[in-house]
């Protein structure tokens, strides 16, 4: 990334000069979601008893060979893949997404209910800045963690060993080891 919390969209000095021309970093980034999405619709359409063609699949997503006990349910979506580093027996349920560009780290014996979605990667608030740059955090979730179903963990959260993260939370926070994490986040933060 351009710098730890921002990627240029356009190229800087171009864009100085009037131009809206995408940058080489984030296009790149972009050949590699359209890649990327190829792949997992290709994943999400094999019979789910492929065991032999999802994994085939999923080793070229990640690009590295699969952690033993992995168990991932199609549907399954990630932008990039490359910085989705699932450990040994990992198991993710149906309908996930991993929107993984700036890295998500899924700990030993993590659990992850349907529909869950990780995002690293946003804009900023700023609506002169939204269309100009992404910003971004990693993920991590240490080991033995349950994320329920419908869950959302966004930008820079780090999830403690062995706690849960209650269906539908929304998780804006760190969240300490051996905790219950539950509820929606969202609330008026400030006006402009």
């Amino acid at each position: 990334m351009a710098s730890d919390n921002f990627m240029d969209i356009h190229d800087p000095e171009l864009l100085a000069r009037g131009e809206r021309v995408l940058g080489a970093e984030f296009r790149a980034m972009h050949e590699r979601v359209l890649r990327v999405s190829a792949l997992t619709s290709r994943l999400n359409l094999l019979p789910f008893d492929d065991e032999t063609g999802k994994a085939a699949l999923l080793e070229e997503i990640l690009g590295r060979p699969l952690p033993s006990g992995l168990t991932i349910y199609p549907p399954f979506y990630t932008d990039h893949g490359l910085n989705l580093d699932l450990a040994e027996r990992v198991f993710i349920n149906q309908g996930c997404t991993f929107l993984d560009y700036a890295g998500i780290r899924l700990g030993k014996g993590v659990m992850v209910g349907p529909k869950a979605t990780f995002i690293t990667m946003g804009h900023p608030v700023d609506p002169e800045e939204r269309r100009r740059f992404l910003t971004g955090a990693p993920i991590d979730v240490a080991d033995n963690v349950w994320i329920g179903a419908g869950a959302m963990i966004l930008p820079g959260v780090s999830i403690g060993r062995d706690s849960v993260i209650a269906a539908g939370a929304i998780v804006a926070d760190d969240v300490p080891a051996n905790s219950l994490v539950t509820g929606s986040k969202a609330a008026v933060q400030r006006s402009w």
